[in-house]
């Protein structure tokens, strides 16, 4: 069935939000939708969205409360006759719900919620939207603990290119890179630098591991506001020859074919699609038992869960992974086999499309 969607987006930099949302839209398009995105001229998401030809308006998305950007998505919505309203953060959320609302086209509104965050307001959840979106039942529940109405919302499930992560099709050049023995063991992660990614708890980890694997060595894929104070520990902690910094890679398929375990203490995470990536790699990982992440781990099934802020525990499960290589395989496999499972693209688009579907149904009976 054929419809019309506008997606929103006040935010103007790149990350798994907008990712997501673009992937959809792509994903939309293979089924038959027409996607609109509607974002900042200055935005990321602007241009990678018109290189894979998606529709695109610009407008400014500035302000919570603006007349004109009110006005200018009423006229959108009658001369495109769109049928849904996807909106993704909070400015967009409320001008848009308001346009929609206000619209005599009265399209459904489906508000996405990212993040495993503090909401500043219900307004845009339950009294604008007709359907809400949340990347994992955590934050699902996490919403409901702040009032918003849990009937409406629906738990789907950032998904990712299986095709592109696939183990068969990528080569991983990693140790000849660094001018390592093929025999090296590689533990790496690949996340931004910022405190809650859990880099400090993997350096505390390291001597303990060190004891029992001498020859292991990390790598950490990434940048980030806290780069300087990780290379700062590095230093201090004597593990220079131990941790390679590669900074921020392009080539995130290859550096995972290249790694033994995946290993990411996040502090906080509202899905984790770093550990299914890693995963669709058929890499066993490891990973705290916060937010989301235990939707994605199944605890000595495909990794390891462990404590928040426990590095004796993260060392203790990495050389438990070290010391049976025929388990972590096994592991790595399964892993594979839960992305392939409920972790594409593919199984994210279809769920979108039915649920956008299902409110289409809804407006016409």
């Amino acid at each position: 069935m054929s419809f019309t969607i506008l997606h929103t987006e006040s935010s103007t930099g790149w990350g798994g939000q907008e990712n997501r949302t673009l992937q959809e839209c792509i994903g939309l398009k293979k089924r038959g939708a027409r996607p609109i995105i509607l974002c900042q001229p200055e935005s990321k998401l602007n241009k990678r969205a018109l290189a894979e030809g998606i529709e695109v308006r610009t407008c400014r998305l500035k302000k919570s409360y603006d007349l004109f950007t009110i006005n200018y998505i009423l006229r959108l919505i009658k001369k495109e006759n769109i049928n849904i309203i996807s909106t993704h953060s909070g400015r967009d959320s409320l001008l848009a719900g308001i346009a929609g609302r206000l619209s005599r086209k009265k399209p459904k509104i489906v508000r996405t919620r990212h993040l495993a965050l503090p909401i500043t307001s219900k307004f845009t959840y339950n009294t604008l939207a007709h359907k809400i979106v949340t990347v994992s039942e955590y934050v699902k529940q996490y919403l409901a603990g702040y009032g918003v109405v849990s009937e409406k919302i629906a738990a789907i499930p950032t998904g990712i290119d299986a095709d592109k992560f696939n183990p068969a099709k990528i080569n991983g050049n990693l140790r000849q890179e660094l001018g390592m023995q093929k025999d090296v063991p590689l533990i790496g992660t690949v996340a931004i630098l910022r405190r809650k990614k859990g880099h400090h708890i993997i350096l505390d980890a390291i001597p303990e591991v060190i004891k029992e694997a001498p020859e292991v060595v990390f790598v950490f894929a990434g940048d980030g506001p806290q780069k300087d104070n990780v290379l700062n520990k590095i230093k201090a902690s004597g593990l220079s020859e131990k941790v390679f910094m590669l900074g921020l890679r392009k080539d995130i398929p290859e550096i995972l074919k290249s790694l033994d375990i995946f290993v990411l203490p996040t502090l906080q995470e509202a899905l984790g699609t770093s550990f299914i990536e890693a995963m669709a790699m058929a890499k066993p990982v490891i990973g705290s038992d916060v937010g989301g992440v235990g939707e994605v781990i199944k605890d000595s099934i495909n990794g390891y869960l462990i404590e928040p802020d426990n590095s004796p525990a993260l060392a203790e499960a990495i050389i438990k992974m070290l010391k049976n290589r025929e388990t972590a395989e096994l592991m790595g496999m399964e892993g594979r086999k839960i992305v392939e499972r409920n972790y594409t693209i593919e199984k994210m688009c279809d769920r979108m499309y039915e649920l956008y579907l299902s409110l289409i149904k809804e407006r016409s009976q």
